[in-house]
């Protein structure tokens, strides 16, 4: 475990000394100052939020300002932790300046110390850009939730040797590019471990196997909230949602048959 506030100087030392790196995707208050106190190194505001939050459809309609909304709360947590707000979808796809606009953002109104972009090759100029305003971006490759209305499907990544050059490839340039970390979702284990021994900045992965110099998963995955989403690559530690669910059982019974509340959560004359 690092100690003192994450940086990017810090996530490099630990990839360096073998360190391994810990991400949370989290999107309030309370429970990422779980988070902190815990010892994780890195939270994700994710444009997940909208799906797993507000019940959206797809992820892709969530806004800055949703996003921007959600990291204030986040960021006010993380005494500790390095927190990366994902700019959103068409956030930075229009122009160089409005990414770079949105990105500051995310920056001066959320609290939030980076941005994260999906995409390879193909977002570097955009990458370079922000980075030279001064603000350090996360890169994505794998799976790019934002274009599955292209995709249409959640596909693992890296099973071709043209796949995994293509992976190598968007991984070097956003390298160049400048981002301070590189995320790696739902790709094979030998493709992450390949692309995580060729670039110098630290991989995150989320369905990537054990090779990467970090993992990533979602809170509301890892504690049970997100009871109707399965992935193979998510470990539940915990049933919050039972719990949850039987404590307020518990409230509606007692509150109906009178005992709640008694003499000891009562106040006097």
């Amino acid at each position: 475990m690092s100690i003192g506030k994450v940086t990017p100087l810090k996530l490099r030392e630990m990839k360096e000394n073998g360190e391994k790196i810990t991400l949370m995707v989290v999107y309030e208050y309370p429970l990422a100052r779980i988070l902190d106190e815990s010892g994780v190194d890195m939270f994700l505001v994710g444009d997940s939020v909208g799906t797993v939050i507000n019940a959206k459809r797809d992820d892709i309609y969530v806004t800055l300002d949703e996003i921007i909304y959600h990291t204030q709360g986040v960021s006010k947590a993380a005494d500790r932790a390095m927190v990366v707000a994902d700019m959103p979808f068409m956030s930075y796809h229009v122009s160089i300046e409005e990414a770079k606009r949105n990105s500051g953002r995310l920056i001066q109104e959320g609290g939030a110390d980076a941005v994260k972009l999906e995409g390879g090759a193909e977002i570097a100029d955009t990458v370079s850009a922000i980075v030279r305003a001064g603000i350090p971006v996360m890169g994505h490759i794998g799976l790019i939730n934002q274009a599955r209305k292209l995709t249409g499907a959640r596909k693992v990544r890296g099973r071709t040797e043209e796949d995994r050059r293509r992976l190598i490839e968007d991984a070097k340039a956003l390298e160049e590019a400048g981002v301070f970390c590189l995320g790696l979702e739902l790709m094979t284990k030998q493709a992450a471990r390949e692309i995580t021994q060729t670039v110098t900045v630290p991989t995150n992965g989320i369905g990537a196997g054990p090779h990467c110099d970090g993992q990533a998963l979602n809170l509301y995955d890892v504690i049970g909230l997100t009871a109707h989403f399965e992935a193979k690559f998510v470990k539940r530690y915990v049933d919050v949602r039972t719990i949850i669910g039987d404590a307020v059982k518990r409230f509606v019974q007692e509150v109906g048959n009178g005992s709640f509340p008694d003499d000891e959560h009562s106040y006097g004359d």
